[in-house]
């Protein structure tokens, strides 16, 4: 049987997707090659500071949307947030790591780096842990050579597959996707060949239990009911 394939639509700049990885690890641990992760990304944070200074103008702005990300992080103990999150260091934008983390994957799907090592995922999980945990300004591309640095990643390759067009037609077929797909949510998993979804902050239960029923009820055997 073929392994059921996941679309996982996240934004590297939302805390609910910070708080999700998690979930994507036990998931991937529980089912190892039954399930296959296939990363998107969606810009809920492409205008990072207009978008949540005019959401949040009645509410605090900035510092209210601060205080509603700390409030989320008090009831999760696996995920650390720095107490000026969003108001001392405010990404102007995801998209640029979305597109930095493309110039990554490239370096995984061409071979240029161990495959095994599952760098892309791991990159992923340094942008959010550095913003998150440490506020650092992941949008500026020094920035994000300094993560590259610390993943022991070759920089010029990476950036060649900036230069060359490549990292942002892959960030376009994200855009298609989101189309294709009207994602809105961060996170969002789509899979049953889009006949499933699950939006947002949804538990690990229940995500479990959705991928089990595909395993017992494959879409070639699907009854009425």
């Amino acid at each position: 049987m073929e392994p059921i394939r996941i679309f996982y639509f996240s934004d590297v700049l939302c805390i609910w997707a910070y708080i999700a990885q998690i979930r994507l690890n036990e998931l991937k641990t529980t089912f190892q090659d039954k399930v296959e992760v296939e990363h998107h990304f969606v810009s809920v944070f492409g205008t990072a500071r207009e978008k949540l200074e005019n959401r949040w103008r009645e509410r605090g702005g900035l510092t209210g949307y601060s205080n509603h990300v700390l409030n989320v992080a008090k009831k999760f103990d696996h995920i650390t947030v720095h107490p000026d999150i969003w108001t001392k260091v405010t990404p102007p934008s995801s998209t640029s790591c979305h597109l930095f983390l493309h110039a990554i994957q490239l370096l995984e799907t061409k071979g240029l780096v161990d495959r095994s090592a599952q760098i892309f995922e791991k990159a992923i999980w340094a942008f959010r842990e550095a913003f998150f945990s440490e506020l650092a300004n992941i949008a500026d591309r020094q920035v994000q050579f300094e993560i590259a640095e610390k993943l022991r990643l070759p920089i010029a390759a990476i950036q060649a597959q900036i230069d060359s067009g490549e990292a942002y037609a892959q960030l376009s077929k994200d855009f298609d996707l989101v189309k294709e797909h009207t994602v809105t949510v961060s996170p969002t998993l789509i899979f049953n060949e889009g006949r499933q979804r699950l939006n947002g902050n949804v538990g690990y239960r229940v995500i479990e239990a959705n991928i089990r029923e595909l395993l017992h009820n494959p879409p070639e055997e699907q009854s009425w009911c």
